[in-house]
């Protein structure tokens, strides 16, 4: 009995893990896809497109303390000249793009 809940707390944990390593592979997809050409794949918004805009660096320290409500709602609702991505982009994406952020702030 004890090694069936040894083996299913292993799964369940190994599940989680893997669920986790997906959406930071997704979140880096989409941010690749959709953010980098403004903020750079770094985050420092040094890209042409970035400079030419004014575009905030997310590495920042006031962007590293912004909570994470704030980035969902900012990729939901735009911000300035961002666009607005609640309608092209799921919620669990957007999620995902915003936890990339986050990587990139370490």
């Amino acid at each position: 009995m004890n090694r069936r809940k040894t083996v299913l707390a292993t799964l369940a944990f190994v599940s989680l893990a893997t669920c986790t390593v997906l959406a930071q592979s997704s979140g880096a997809d989409t941010y690749k896809s959709k953010c980098a050409m403004c903020h750079s794949a770094d985050g420092s918004a040094s890209s042409g497109a970035g400079k030419a805009m004014h575009v905030p660096s997310l590495l920042t320290p006031e962007a590293k303390k912004a909570s994470t409500a704030s980035y969902v709602a900012i990729v939901k609702e735009g911000k300035g000249k961002m666009p607005a991505y609640g309608t092209k982009l799921s919620g669990p994406e957007i999620n995902a793009v915003v936890a990339y952020i986050r990587t990139l702030q370490k």
